[in-house]
């Protein structure tokens, strides 16, 4: 079978290797489409922090069922599927509280793993999530990034009727801004590109503001007027944005970090104590975030605005050149593997 080795930042071999068997628990996949993410890209540029070379990198993705272990009677072939990137221990304290999503011994396909970047793919059973038979390709591949942003609103608690600001329009932000309005939040996005936000509002986020051209603190008051805004989601991974939202959410707010930092930011803490500021951190997902997910894609979640195009496996790294040179106006591109 073929399969895509990243051997180093910016090296990438397509090779032949053997197909992979399924042990007792596992079930192997014959892989379909692949979404492409901003950790993918970090990883393709040598700078994730928490990913040695080489490796398969694949985690957002779905194929459908080729075969399965000797123990699996669950699933049956032929069924069209994704599955959870998480590889756990099972024995640290936060997988024996149910928190796998922050295993002290966690994996990540694609990062710390290899992932499904190849014909087929083989993982355990209880990784394995089964859509609908309606689903489309991209709804599949959306799943591990919609799980995402599930578990980040449910980071927030209640939402419903509350107001949110989010800095950051790329396929995070705005699926984190989709699923919090599907929860009844009043929301903000905010973004410096344009493109971003207008497919914000494409995908039916009303609310957008430039930070390039409005401040946080004048955004807010236009859409939530004197109220402002008691959550905020760092969905940008850079130090202004963390900066602008310290300062402009009230007091007694909650701020998620969502966004992978490659630097430390500066952060007021002298601000977050004396207004009794919560900050929190939002990481990957549980089983149950997936199965909303899930139930959200089934119910119209918009994707459409943020696919730009899509690449068969052989020419992976052709879609990492054209994220390069057009990284303004690229969301997502997608993997094509073994089509049906």
């Amino acid at each position: 079978m073929k399969q895509q080795l990243v051997r180093s930042p910016g090296e990438m071999e397509l090779r032949e290797v053997p197909i992979p068997e399924p042990g007792p628990d596992e079930v192997r996949i014959r892989v379909a489409r692949i979404g492409i993410c901003g950790s993918d890209i970090h990883v393709w540029h040598g700078k994730h922090p928490f990913t040695p070379f080489p490796v398969v990198q694949g985690h957002e993705f779905c194929g459908f069922i080729d075969c399965l272990g000797s123990k699996v009677t669950d699933l049956k072939p032929g069924e069209l599927v994704t599955a959870m990137p998480q590889i756990i221990c099972g024995e640290c304290r936060s997988c024996r509280n149910e928190n796998f999503n922050i295993c002290e011994n966690l994996k990540v396909r694609g990062f710390q793993a290899d992932g499904c970047g190849q014909d087929y793919f083989v993982t355990k059973a209880d990784r394995i999530v089964s859509l609908p038979d309606d689903f489309n390709l991209n709804q599949g591949a959306f799943m591990e990034p919609v799980a995402v942003a599930v578990h980040a609103v449910s980071r927030l608690g209640n939402v419903k009727n509350q107001n949110i600001l989010i800095t950051g329009a790329g396929p995070i932000g705005n699926l984190i801004a989709q699923v919090a309005k599907l929860e009844g939040a009043n929301v903000l996005l905010t973004d410096i590109n344009d493109l971003r936000l207008k497919r914000a509002n494409a995908c039916g986020i009303e609310h957008t503001a430039n930070s390039m051209n409005e401040t946080v603190e004048i955004a807010a008051e236009r859409v939530f007027g004197s109220e402002g805004f008691s959550l905020g989601v760092e969905a940008a991974g850079v130090s202004q944005t963390i900066a602008a939202l310290v300062p402009s959410i009230k007091k007694g707010g909650t701020i998620l970090i969502v966004g992978v930092f490659g630097d430390s930011p500066p952060v007021d803490l002298a601000r977050v104590g004396e207004h009794e500021l919560l900050v929190k951190g939002s990481m990957m997902y549980w089983m149950d975030d997936w199965l909303k997910a899930r139930d959200l894609l089934a119910s119209g979640l918009v994707l459409e605005p943020l696919v730009d195009g899509h690449y068969p496996l052989e020419a992976w790294s052709a879609a990492y050149a054209q994220i390069d040179k057009d990284q303004q106006s690229i969301m997502k591109l997608m993997v094509d593997v073994n089509l049906p």
